[in-house]
């Protein structure tokens, strides 16, 4: 069977299409924009194989994706493609607003389109959109979100994708679209974006720049590592309830401080000689951002218990193995550089895509 994977070049796309190809039977066509952070290089080790295709189409392009849906008629649809830094919706939210929200309107459409065809076609298939967890908003030192946490978005990031779960809530209530939700916490691991949190310390680092941090450094996030998500994701697309939203969290908390030190500790041991050992010395603190969330943590224990899905990989294991795969990968974080990205920008989270 084929699917549709959205924004599969990007971050987190990427991992789910070498798991798929790796570990299930699927066919799998990747529609992907290439925009600025998408990467074809993380796609080598599947752009042989005959069960992959990239299609390079812009998922607000309603007609277009009516005619990819006929044509392939997939069985479900795995959609990541999404603006997602945080940042940059602050000084450019338009762009959210038409990729986030009218590029999902217009997959749900073509989705519809294709199961009001064929009502065999509709039994069998399954639309899951990636979402995240700053559609929740912002928690105190305790609790953690839930599956019935009240939306309270922040951002013109997360209002976008808060306003994109409720378009995929509404096919399913209204049309009987067959969907499933899914809302993750931070993601790192390889393949990162240099834009993101992770990436942006560990590049900085070995250039000798300042590490920059907001505010206190206080903010906290619940790290997930991609390589995780991309299983989970597996789990919810084949056996999740259809109608239901799952959360994904990896347990592993940390405040922004914290989490740099981390990565400044495993970078002295790796590079013993560098010019700026302790790394640590480089924490430079600056303005906070508007609106910057406290806390998000994740509760995710109904995907434990209904799926049997649980992270393997602890935070300090996942911290190690992409500072090493940042420091092997050189070629490939130096073309993205070579593209014209810098990589001293201020800090954003790591969700997708």
């Amino acid at each position: 069977m084929t699917i549709f994977v959205t924004g599969g070049a990007g971050f987190i796309g990427s991992a789910v299409i070498r798991y798929f190809i790796a570990n299930t039977d699927y066919h799998i066509v990747n529609i992907d924009k290439l925009t600025y952070a998408a990467n074809v290089d993380n796609l080598r080790s599947v752009e042989d194989s005959s069960r992959y295709r990239l299609i390079q189409a812009d998922i607000c392009n309603e007609s277009l994706m009516n005619e990819l849906f006929l044509k392939w008629t997939p069985a479900g649809v795995i959609h990541l493609a999404a603006e997602s830094h945080v940042d940059r919706s602050i000084d450019g939210p338009r762009v959210f607003m038409d990729t986030n929200i009218l590029g999902t309107y217009a997959l749900l459409n073509a989705a519809r389109n294709l199961c009001s065809r064929n009502s065999s076609h509709a039994a069998r298939f399954r639309f899951l959109h990636v979402s995240t967890d700053e559609v929740y908003g912002s928690l105190g030192p305790e609790g953690y979100f839930t599956e019935q946490t009240s939306y309270a978005p922040n951002s013109p990031y997360s209002a976008s994708k808060a306003a994109s779960d409720m378009l995929v809530r509404a096919w399913h209530h209204t049309y009987g679209l067959p969907t499933v939700i899914s809302n993750c916490s931070n993601n790192y691991g390889p393949c990162q974006f240099p834009e993101k949190l992770i990436p942006v310390v560990i590049l900085n680092a070995l250039h000798g720049k300042p590490l920059p941090i907001y505010g206190t450094g206080a903010n906290i996030r619940d790290w997930l590592y991609v390589e995780d998500h991309a299983r989970a994701l597996y789990e919810i697309f084949c056996k999740g309830r259809l109608g239901e939203t799952y959360n994904i969290g990896g347990n592993q908390e940390r405040t922004n401080l914290d989490l740099v030190k981390s990565i400044c500790r495993i970078l002295d041991e790796l590079l013993p000689d560098a010019a700026t050992v302790p790394h640590e010395q480089l924490v430079t603190f600056v303005a906070d951002r508007p609106g910057h969330d406290a806390r998000y943590a994740i509760d995710a224990s109904k995907i434990a218990r209904e799926l049997n899905w649980r992270p393997s990989v602890t935070l300090e294991e996942g911290l190690r193995k992409t500072v090493e795969w940042y420091l092997t990968h050189r070629e490939w974080w130096q073309n993205v550089l070579d593209r014209g990205h810098r990589h001293d920008q201020r800090l954003g989270t790591g969700k997708h895509p």
